[in-house]
């Protein structure tokens, strides 16, 4: 009898909800940065401004994208993430 595999996707819910939890944070980011803006901020940073939109929508994240908008803002991953308690499985 063939083993079962387990999943190695992760619970869209799980996802969405920790995605949607960055894209609070990179908006209060930019407020706090004195953008009240998205169109601002990424021309004053050199983003595109459908990619801090959709960032700022919990949508179109890559690692690249993350790491800038954290060299921007001057933070490390561990400070940007000490606030989230989801663990993803």
């Amino acid at each position: 009898m063939a083993k079962q595999e387990q999943s190695s996707t992760i619970d869209d819910e799980v996802l969405q909800e920790t995605l949607n939890k960055m894209a609070v944070k990179f908006k209060q980011m930019r407020i706090d940065k004195g953008f009240s803006s998205y169109e601002d901020y990424a021309w004053a940073n050199g983003f595109s401004r459908m990619q801090v939109w959709k960032m700022e929508q919990g949508n179109n994240l890559t690692m690249k994208s993350l790491l800038r908008i954290l060299k921007t803002h001057d933070i490390s991953l561990a400070e940007f993430f000490k606030d989230f308690d989801t663990v993803i499985k």
